[in-house]
């Protein structure tokens, strides 16, 4: 087939389906928004509410696979597209792909009658689907170095099915630490995406230098976060406080060393910037909030995890899709004005929704209710923006 023949059969492909970010990031945020704003409300005025794994369950399994899964796979398979040269997931393969996802979300969401084996085997096939999509370019083009991501997806597919089996016999706790284990896991892909790009696109966008890298600090940061997926599926309460103290305070000063040296003074009169620094902070400031807890200065661990779901994962997936959405859409990286408000946001919702719980517990419902107002009106911001983005063709005229 010539190059002209796979121009026109490449723009004869639906806009939605042409890259993975397009129906997943789409996807993801309307659901991030959905899901956040019904737990926000049962948890304020409870009603009679019960879902396929019970509310609590629910709440954990679908921010971190229904919301944080989406976006992580739609990056990962068009970042490989331009990581190995090899052309991405599209068409009805990507239409199979994004259909896995959604039937994961109705399955949960109204399947609480179905066996639950047809659930989860539902829910469990979109991160397989999504780890043989980025198994197949990186094979191909033989870049071994971006092979690490597929063990991830699988081990994130093998967590979720552990939280499904908790979920299926009432075991609580499997239940629990599985959700638990997949927070530090995506804190794991953060960390590693977050050492590639934030240097690399501060350096490109201001005057600073990069730094270049110091191999054994990259090890250190990363290697003690693996260690703390581990701890977290075991339990934290189930190992030596000591221990915990140690491998968090590790992955606190090893991490925050790291952020350090990435230039964030050249970032600040940059949103599209300083957006991914202050969010990748929460990476840090979540281990020290987890030796506090190791030491018992904080007794409640929901208070350390939201710093890595509402600040971590909530900013740095909002940063990053507002830029990667830009780049691959064929526009500037100029987002909208409104996007730093977004931004701020997002960022004031991780606050709030771990200082005030943690200085005044009886104010924590209206700690949940406000992050979810701002993080409803933080991703609101993208979807305004960007839907319309996602869904037509890019505006270079060029396929993807």
């Amino acid at each position: 087939m010539s190059n002209v023949d796979n121009m026109n059969a490449a723009m004869a492909i639906p806009p939605i389906l042409r890259l993975a970010f397009r129906p997943l990031f789409l996807g993801g945020t309307l659901f991030s928004i959905i899901a956040i704003c019904w737990w926000a409300y049962f948890w304020v005025a409870p009603f009679d509410w019960q879902p396929y794994g019970g509310p609590i369950w629910w709440h954990g399994h679908e921010m971190l696979f229904g919301f944080g899964s989406a976006i992580v796979v739609g990056f990962l398979l068009t970042a490989v597209q331009s990581w190995t040269g090899v052309p991405g997931v599209k068409g009805n393969k990507l239409a199979v792909l994004a259909g896995a996802w959604l039937l994961g979300r109705l399955l949960i969401a109204f399947g609480a009658t179905l066996p639950g084996w047809i659930v989860a085997v539902g829910d469990l096939s979109f991160l397989l689907l999504g780890a043989i999509a980025m198994a197949y370019p990186v094979v191909k083009a033989k870049q071994w170095r971006n092979l690490m991501f597929v063990p991830i997806l699988l081990v994130l597919m093998l967590l979720n099915g552990a939280s499904h089996w908790g979920a299926l016999t009432d075991n609580a706790l499997v239940a629990l630490h599985s959700l638990h284990g997949a927070t530090l896991l995506i804190a794991l892909v953060i960390t590693i995406i977050g050492g590639r790009v934030i240097p690399f696109f501060t350096a490109n966008a201001s005057g600073y230098t990069r730094l270049p890298n110091i191999g054994w600090l990259d090890g250190l940061s990363i290697g003690s976060i693996i260690a703390l997926v581990i701890v977290a599926f075991i339990g934290f309460s189930s190992i030596p406080a000591s221990l915990l103290a140690v491998l968090s305070l590790v992955a606190a000063v090893s991490n925050g060393w790291r952020f350090l040296r990435w230039g964030i003074s050249y970032t600040l009169n940059t949103p599209l910037l300083w957006s991914l620094h202050f969010s990748y902070l929460f990476i840090p400031v979540g281990m020290i909030a987890l030796f506090l807890f190791s030491v018992g200065l904080i007794s409640n661990i929901s208070i350390v995890l939201h710093c890595f779901t509402v600040g971590a994962m909530g900013g740095m997936i909002l940063a990053m899709i507002s830029r990667v959405t830009l780049g691959h859409t064929g526009r500037k990286l100029e987002p909208p004005k409104l996007m730093t408000l977004g931004y701020i946001f997002i960022l004031i919702a991780a606050a709030v929704r771990v200082v005030l719980p943690a200085l005044i517990p009886s104010l924590a419902n209206w700690g949940i209710l406000g992050a979810a107002v701002l993080w409803a009106a933080a991703y609101g911001i993208y979807l305004f923006y960007y839907g319309p983005m996602l869904i037509s063709t890019r505006a270079d005229g060029r396929p993807g």
